[in-house]
């Protein structure tokens, strides 16, 4: 009998090796806390941890070992799996433990990343077949951790919540609460074959649910949060193993998604990375922990480290319709308002409409009769970064391009190339499209002086495309991870081009796109009072210096709507919009004001942690509350989305602070009052209106 085991960053991790070379994941948790369950009241034949699996793989033509329906639970490979070595060492993160097992010259390594001063591992899973037979893989886990529950292990699931994130264009973030209960999930015997969990299929990874999840056991006061990095199809799921709660994630397997991949002698194959966090608290507690380590696996660039506001003519303004007339009074206003960034969004390339003519991504004469040169160097002449919108894994059908190139330019099933609202998918598996998105973007950093890109995406082909694959999850797994290369060159070339996550707002709102992606659009909401909802959760699913908030005051709005316009964007990246130019003195003075607070306090939110001091927004709450707590001080938003209501708000658990005071907007009145040693903040806030606090 072997132990490996990690006792840092709070974090205590025991992986055990029997004498029958099996190896089990015994423990994940809060250092200190001891292995959560009792086995006392479970027969004898029930006391088994041959389930603890380290990794879960199915091969095709392997038995299934156990009542698993829709599951991936006791899988053939993951229990036919023997010890065979392991490493333990330390990078730049932190300490690394790489495990290789082996069934059948079928070799499994799974990777566990640590980091230092984060509770938190980045696991995923390679598979290499040194047989002299092919294998077809079917399920492969990026993490497997069983024993999430705690006490009498026949009431397993009982005293537990788990937190669901449901998405959506126009309604991102939403968490919800739940019991095992209100999920359909009872111990009705020592195992079960119902599964609470969540999966997408598809090229818009994030359309139904971000590929998240949390899970705390309030018998312990413990708390796991994960996220699945990849912006194609995932999994993960909840279920029991012999009496014990378990928990899976992974990329696309064959039950949900019709994934297959076939390994030659000699092929490998590696599951999409997943972060797991661990802490002892509440749900508060996970995110935070997960927005440190969506930090430490993020690209260093300068984005990040000196965030500042974007001006973005789109959103409740030119809504698609550029032109060199409408640019420039715009880009006036942007700059005289203080922003940094000035991007032209859709729109700029074609003469009517545009839809389904992309693809070519030149400027159109008409709209920029002068070129569009000349704007952009009068976005430069005002000290501002200029930024064109792209969206580059597509081509419209009537895109001159479209009949002149292969077809294997694009996804493709059953020999029939896709169509998706009258556009195709660009197959970046090919290297004359990577290289046609290559030309594009040194035409518009080197000819056009572009040092911003909005990188949207606004297509869902379902499974994906098996041309050259083993099956259509196969196909898209691998353009996704040839577009991601791709994206990394890009980077490395230009390293500090601003690149903006984008897929209709929040459709693809994941960190293997965000781990390079410096900014990312949240959503697309066009209503000011509804945005308020978004972006009181945002910070549970990207950190707040990458979160790209709308604010858009109205052209026949008041002071009021001005503020809770900015109040939405400020904790976070403010993406201005709307017609500036025209609003009143009053309010452009609001934008300002809005603008200058944002630079004062975004040196501390961008390395600041998340907190719900009310829970998570709910669209039928009146009362929404987020803020960032930056050591000694938190910036705290508060928003009344509809009719009067006074408000107290508990601070004390975040610390002891002395004094409050609104920092935005500073001239409209604000009827609150501050208790340090109870730590209660009340605020009386009339219908649609929002305050920014700052208390230290």
């Amino acid at each position: 009998m072997q132990n490996i085991e990690v006792n840092e960053n709070n974090l205590e991790v025991e992986i055990q090796i029997t004498d029958s070379k099996e190896v089990r994941l015994l423990r994940f948790n809060p250092s200190g806390k001891k292995r959560f369950y009792d086995d006392s009241k479970i027969p004898q034949w029930g006391k088994n941890e041959d389930y603890f699996k380290l990794v879960e793989i199915q091969l095709a033509g392997m038995n299934h070992c156990a009542h698993h329906g829709a599951t991936y639970k006791a899988t053939g490979l993951g229990a036919a799996l023997r010890y065979v070595s392991h490493s333990d060492s330390r990078n730049q993160f932190g300490r690394k433990i790489e495990i290789t097992q082996e069934y059948n010259q079928i070799f499994v390594k799974s990777h566990l990343q640590f980091f230092d001063g984060i509770a938190a591992v980045r696991s995923w899973t390679e598979i290499e077949n040194k047989g002299s037979e092919e294998i077809v893989l079917e399920y492969i886990s990026s993490f497997c951790l069983t024993g999430l529950e705690s006490g009498d292990l026949t009431k397993r699931g009982e005293n537990t919540t788990v937190y669901l994130p449901h998405n959506t264009w126009f309604g991102e973030a939403q968490w919800k609460s739940y019991s095992l209960n209100d999920l359909g999930y009872d111990p009705v015997n020592h195992m079960s074959v119902k599964k609470v969990g969540l999966s997408e299929t598809g090229t818009w990874a994030t359309c139904d649910y971000l590929p998240m999840g949390i899970y705390t056991n309030h018998d312990s006061d413990t708390t796991f949060a994960w996220q699945i990095e990849t912006s194609g199809s995932w999994n993960w799921e909840i279920s029991d193993k012999m009496f014990h709660m378990y928990v899976q994630l992974s990329g696309p397997s064959l039950e949900h998604n019709g994934f297959s991949k076939i390994l030659k002698t000699g092929d490998s194959f590696e599951s999409v990375p997943c972060g797991f966090v661990c802490v002892e608290g509440n749900f508060e507690k996970s995110l935070q922990e997960i927005t440190k380590y969506r930090r430490a696996i993020r690209r260093q660039n300068k984005d990040n480290e000196f965030p500042a506001a974007i001006f973005n003519d789109y959103m409740n303004c030119l809504m698609g319709d550029p032109s060199t007339e409408k640019e420039i009074p715009l880009i006036d206003a942007a700059a005289e308002a203080g922003c940094k960034y000035y991007c032209i969004d859709c729109g700029w390339y074609d003469d009517g409409p545009w839809w389904d003519g992309v693809g070519e991504w030149l400027p159109a004469k008409k709209r920029f009769p002068n070129g569009i040169k000349e704007v952009l160097d009068y976005i430069r002449s005002k000290n501002m970064i200029p930024g064109l919108w792209l969206e580059l894994e597509v081509m419209g059908i009537k895109c001159p391009m479209a009949d002149k190139v292969s077809k294997d330019w694009f996804f493709q099933r059953n020999g029939k190339v896709l169509i998706d609202e009258n556009r195709y998918q660009l197959d970046y598996r090919n290297p004359e499209v990577r290289a046609h998105a290559t030309e594009v973007v040194r035409r518009l950093v080197e000819d056009y002086g572009v040092g911003y890109i909005k990188m949207d995406y606004n297509l869902d082909l379902g499974v994906g495309t098996d041309l050259y694959a083993d099956s259509a999850a196969d196909g898209m797994l691998g353009h996704k991870r040839a577009y991601l290369v791709w994206l990394d060159e890009i980077l490395a070339k230009y390293p500090d081009l601003v690149f903006e996550n984008c897929s209709s707002g929040g459709m693809r709102m994941e960190y293997s796109m965000l781990s390079r992606c410096s900014i990312q659009s949240v959503t697309d909401q066009e209503n000011y009072l509804k945005m308020a909802a978004i972006a009181c959760n945002c910070a549970s699913a990207v950190t707040p210096e990458q979160a790209a908030i709308w604010s858009y005051p109205l052209r026949n709005g008041d002071e009021e709507e001005t503020a809770f316009n900015m109040v939405n964007a400020l904790l976070f990246r403010i993406h201005q919009s709307g017609h500036l130019g025209e609003l009143s003195k009053e309010r452009i003075s609001l934008v300002q004001e809005g603008i200058k607070v944002f630079n004062q306090i975004c040196n501390d939110t961008k390395n600041g942690l998340p907190v719900w001091p009310l829970g998570f927004a709910d669209w039928r709450k009146n009362i929404l509350c987020t803020g960032i707590s930056c050591g000694n001080k938190i910036y705290l938003a508060v928003w009344c989305t509809d009719f009067d209501q006074e408000v107290c708000i508990p601070l004390s658990k975040y610390g002891k602070f002395k004094q409050c005071k609104v920092i935005y907007p500073e001239k409209l009145k604000t009827i609150y009052s501050f208790n340090p040693e109870p730590g209660f903040l009340r605020v009386y806030l009339k219908g649609k209106t929002a305050r920014l606090f700052e208390l230290n």
